[in-house]
């Protein structure tokens, strides 16, 4: 029976006992009400319970033994209960107070604020209702309004901190975070926001600050990787001025960083900027590069940022819009916007935290309307931010049910250090420690249920574990989503918790969104940039060279002329869009400039880039970005030639002197090889010594020109001749074409033979000033700078060459071929040596991560592929003074190395022919001599034995073969021999014994036992 019904039949049975009528319920039924028969008049001795007249002694009676079960029952409860604590089991449900009281911080009248009121009027609710939470204990909330100042919200703080709350929810403000958080710190109160998202509000920090939502940290690694996907390099930010601003935008940056982009503009506004200001904004965005706008701020203010941009004409095609959450919140709480509103967010993209679809938060959504309509809050649509406030409230009733489970109790304590100095009036004492504020906390933090948002889990650092958000892109009067990023698997068009249980990818191939509709209702992707409208042309750095005027040139003031500005300028028109420009003479005209120099002046922003003949090497692409190469070239070797006439001796040239003798002794070794494999089966390698060595020596050299005339029988000998023929046919063919080009291509002699020879020789060596070639030489090849010697025009690079080192000249010059060929055009006297030994090419050099540097190449490369390259290269390098110049003769000379792989299967094959051979010739040799008598101690020495060894060998293997042949014979016949003799004696033996047993039987007894005894004694 409840409290409430038990009071009501007190109430009815008091009245009819003073009253005396017998209308009682059964008293027997309800021991509790027997107690009253104490306080009944006198005159009522007599009452009428269940149709029975009842005394009151009875009822005394029947109050004495309800009372003594009564205590019997108390005393049992008693034992059970300190039993089953003193075993840490159960709840201490003594303890735990009847109301816990929390505390919110709101801006009441904002979108969040408002969505966030009812949301977490109605957890408490929620809460309250379900006794399985706290069971029996009540939250207690009250909200405080603090209407946008962080003066109003810290009053309201230390207020609550004065009425014994145990939590703060919110603050919804992360300036006002930052605030509150070192308070809560003093008093160990802790905060639980569901809006404040600055990445820096840390644990570390702010220890009783607790983040129950998502971090701007992984808001900003989503924005960053979208940039990436679309590959963009460049975007501005444009922010709020306070430390959500700042340190969200910060926070991009570093993500940005990590992907190799970068924030090139960052335009911040403050809150109370009116819309003249916020327009001087926008005009100094709209003229820079960049056209990737991140817009990071709040609803308020994102709107007229909105609305400023759409006047200004910034809204269009061309421009990439990317606002953060607040979008997302402004569109699920005031869906739908005016027309108007929507017509100044088309194709913007935006970012809302994901919460996963449940029955949960299905059943919460069908209830909102009616939460709204209850509130009197007017239309509201639910945004992610009324979810988590609602599970903020959840979070904390989990927590305080665990806090009362572990024994915890609230109470508090005055801080002795918080008191007014100098009769102040701030009532500082009033505020009070909460006492068990530490394991509260641990509590919130090792929570673990599943709300609205999905799984509420902390991590290490106190963030939500698995955080996600959806990508939206506003289309027409609504939107659509394009996709999901998350922390473990990046963009993608699945869910994030159809993901989270594969392992973490971040690869190319599963980064994707949807379509995108972008500003001005375009499918295509957009550029990201353009050149900037602030009415500056772009500052062309252009080396003003005295030498080599073909590739530039200046013609008057800063007018240029030459292959490499024709090349720039045919790029540029290529391009989609037009490119102001003016060039800047780089040099004094008096000599060549340093082209390091060059592009230093880029990364000083002193010119915007640098153009002419400027190579690519690894030490400049580190600070400057190149186009594509529009040149090929490499350093070469120049050195004074003249003509080298055949001699006598010209039919040696083709091969190397160690390729001579190489080829030589393989000559000798494979006929003696095929002489060792063949001379004990094949007559024409038999005979006297003299003849044999000739055979030799004139079968090694007849294979030169396959003239031999002894035939081989052996395998081995067969298999060796096949692969050395194989070789000489190689060897020949190389040594018939060298000689050739020697003898009819006209050959250039120089004393330096190639680039080793140059380096080797201790002689000065020439190089162009200001070019690429000195660095080269000396800190790549740590050639001595006291051998090079800088020359600044080809007049100088002649007479240089002409004089020779022996007249303070040079002994060779090296230069880009580029440089060489034009050079060498129109002088013959001289030539290039050896090969090329460096490869690069020449190319325009742009600031790092500069958009226009990849437009440019892809200009440079498309000039290639229609032809107009070549014939810009034909108009201005085209001039053939002299004739075709070969290399220099040595350089047409064969050299072992490349033919030694030949050689080396040949030697291989040798000698395994020769090993197989030896190793038949001494199984043979010990089958035919192995079984033979030793006649004596010398014959068995090892001399003797090698002797008779190289005997065996150098005998005809008919010879060997007869011999093996008679001796079988020999020891046959001498078998039969030995046999036919014992076959006669037996015979003979069994005749005497015949012709004895005659006589015997004619004999007498005496002649029989002689006999007898004569036959079986022996026996």
């Amino acid at each position: 029976m409840s409290i409430t019904s038990s009071s009501m039949a007190l109430s009815s049975v008091m009245k009819q006992v003073v009253n005396c009528k017998p209308t009682l319920h059964q008293l027997h039924s309800i021991p509790f009400f027997a107690g009253w028969a104490l306080f009944f008049p006198l005159e009522c001795d007599r009452f009428w319970v269940s149709n029975c007249l009842i005394s009151r002694g009875h009822i005394l009676s029947v109050l004495a033994i309800d009372f003594t079960m009564t205590m019997i029952w108390i005393l049992l409860s008693l034992v059970f209960s300190f039993g089953v604590l003193s075993n840490g089991v159960g709840m201490n449900i003594s303890s735990r107070p009847a109301v816990v009281h929390l505390g919110a911080i709101l801006n009441l009248d904002s979108v969040i604020g408002k969505v966030a009121k009812v949301a977490m009027e109605s957890a408490v609710e929620d809460v309250n209702v379900n006794n399985g939470i706290l069971h029996g204990t009540k939250l207690v909330l009250k909200m405080q309004d603090s209407n946008h100042s962080g003066f109003l919200g810290i009053v309201e703080a230390l207020q609550f901190m004065e009425t014994g709350i145990v939590a703060i929810i919110g603050p919804q403000s992360s300036v006002l975070a930052h605030v509150i958080s070192h308070v809560a710190n003093e008093l160990q109160v802790p905060i639980v926001s569901f809006a404040a998202t600055d990445p820096t509000l840390s644990s570390l920090q702010y220890p009783f600050f607790v983040r129950a939502v998502q971090n701007d940290l992984f808001q900003m690694a989503a924005v960053a990787e979208i940039v990436d996907h679309y590959n963009w390099r460049e975007v501005i930010a444009i922010f709020v001025d306070d430390e959500y601003g700042r340190n969200g935008v910060a926070a991009l940056g570093d993500q940005l960083y990590d992907r190799r982009c970068k924030i090139s503009y960052k335009a911040a506004m403050s809150p109370e900027m009116d819309q003249d200001e916020i327009a001087n904004v926008l005009v100094k965005v709209a003229m820079m590069e960049s056209r990737i706008l991140i817009l990071h701020t709040y609803p308020e203010l994102g709107l007229k940022v909105f609305d400023l941009a759409h006047n200004l004409g910034m809204a269009g095609t061309g421009y990439v819009w990317i606002a953060t959450g607040w979008l997302s919140t402004v569109l699920d709480t005031n869906l739908p916007l005016p027309s108007v509103s929507m017509n100044l967010i088309q194709g913007v993209l935006t970012l809302r935290m994901h919460t996963p679809d449940s029955e949960q938060k299905r059943k919460f959504f069908s209830r909102w309307n009616n939460l709204t309509r209850e509130s009197k809050s007017g239309p509201l649509g639910l945004s992610s931010y009324g979810l988590y406030a609602y599970d903020a409230v959840w979070l904390l009733a989990h927590a305080i049910n665990a806090f009362f489970d572990q024994g915890g109790t609230i109470e508090f304590s005055h801080d002795q250090r918080l008191k007014d100095g100098h009769g102040g009036n701030l009532h500082l004492e009033a505020m009070k420690i909460f006492t068990e504020g530490n394991l509260f906390l641990k509590n919130i933090l090792q929570s673990n249920l599943t709300g609205l948002t999905g799984p509420i889990q902390f991590t290490s650092d106190g963030s939500l574990i698995h955080p996600a958000y959806d990508i939206i892109n506003v289309i027409g009067s609504g939107f659509q989503r394009i996709g999901y990023w998350s922390n473990s698997s990046g963009l993608s068009i699945l869910p994030p918790e159809k993901l989270f249980m594969k392992p973490p990818s971040s690869s190319s191939s599963t980064q994707q969104l949807y379509n995108m509709t972008w500003p001005g209702q375009t499918m295509m992707r957009p550029r990201g940039w353009v050149l900037p409208n602030n009415g500056r042309q772009l500052r062309i750095g252009v080396p003003n060279r005295v030498s080599y005027h073909e590739f530039v040139s200046q013609v008057r003031g800063s007018e240029f002329e030459g292959y490499c500005i024709d090349v720039f300028t045919a790029a540029l028109n290529l391009l989609p869009y037009g490119v102001p420009y003016r060039f800047i003479p780089f040099g004094d005209g008096h000599k060549n400039p340093d082209y390091n120099d060059l592009v230093n002046l880029i990364t000083s922003d002193f010119i915007d880039a640098a153009i002419g003949d400027i190579a690519i090497v690894t030490s400049r692409t580190r600070i400057v970005d190149f186009t594509q190469p529009y040149m090929a070239s490499g350093l070469v070797v120049v050195a004074p030639a003249t003509k080298a006439n055949s001699n006598q001796w010209a039919f040696l040239q083709p091969f190397t002197p160690m390729m001579w003798c190489i080829t030589g002794i393989f000559f000798l070794v494979v006929g003696a090889v095929v002489w060792i494999l063949e001379h004990r089966t094949n007559d024409e390698f038999r005979g006297p010594p003299r003849k044999q060595i000739i055979t030799i020596l004139w079968f090694s050299f007849s294979t030169m020109f396959f003239a031999h005339r002894e035939n081989t029988v052996s395998t081995l000998g067969r298999l060796v001749l096949l692969i050395w023929l194989f070789v000489v046919l190689i060897i020949n063919s190389s040594y018939t074409a060298s000689l050739t080009s020697i003898l009819t291509v006209q050959q250039l002699s120089s004393p330096i033979k190639g680039f080793e020879s140059l380096i080797l020789s201790n002689e000065p060596i020439g190089f162009p000033q200001g070019s690429y070639a000195e660095n080269y030489l000396s800190k790549v090849l740590n050639i001595p700078k006291s051998r090079l010697v800088p020359l600044g025009s080809a007049a100088e690079y002649e007479r240089a060459l002409q004089a020779g080192p022996k007249k303070d000249g040079v002994a060779a010059v090296v230069d880009e071929r580029a440089y060489v060929e034009l050079f060498l055009s129109t002088r013959c006297k001289f030539t290039i040596v050896g090969e090329e030994f460096t490869n690069f090419g020449w190319g325009f050099a742009f600031p790092k991560d500069s958009p226009l540097a990849v437009d440019m190449s892809t200009a440079v490369l498309t000039l290639s592929e229609n032809g107009d390259l070549q014939r810009i290269h034909d108009k201005w390098l085209t001039r053939r003074a002299c004739n075709s110049q070969g290399l220099v003769l040595e350089s047409d000379q064969l050299h072992l190395s490349s033919f030694w792989g030949l050689y080396a299967v040949c030697g291989s094959a040798c000698f395994l022919a020769l090993l197989v051979y030896f190793i038949l010739m001494i199984y043979q040799f010990v089958r035919h001599f192995g079984k033979e008598p030793k006649s004596s101690d010398r014959s068995s020495s090892p001399s003797t034995r090698l002797r008779t060894f190289l005997s065996f060998v150098d005998e005809k293997d008919e010879t060997t073969k007869t011999r093996f042949k008679r001796r079988c014979t020999e020891m046959s016949s001498h078998s039969n021999k030995k046999e036919d003799e014992s076959t006669n004696a037996s015979k003979r033996k069994d005749v005497e014994i015949f012709y004895s047993l005659r006589q015997l039987l004619a004999g007498g007894t005496s002649k029989r036992f002689a006999f007898c005894s004569t036959m079986i004694y022996p026996l």
